[in-house]
């Protein structure tokens, strides 16, 4: 199945949760902002809500400074 991921397109095997995708890409989910199919997705959410072809998933870091 395809997605968009940060608007580019993603070929997965199959429908996994957004939790197990960024488990996948190894991103820490304290650490980034998930919108999927232009809705914010809270954290305890991420394992609930799993992907389906032609979804939207845009997934920015946070970066600190000072």
């Amino acid at each position: 199945m395809e997605i968009s991921f940060n608007g580019k397109p993603r070929e997965l095997p199959q429908s996994i949760s957004i939790q197990e995708l960024l488990d996948q890409l190894q991103l820490d989910c304290l650490q980034v902002v998930v919108e999927h199919n232009r809705n914010i997705v809270t954290r305890q959410r991420l394992a609930e809500i799993h992907l389906h072809h032609g979804d939207t998933l845009e997934v920015i870091h946070f970066v600190g400074g000072g």
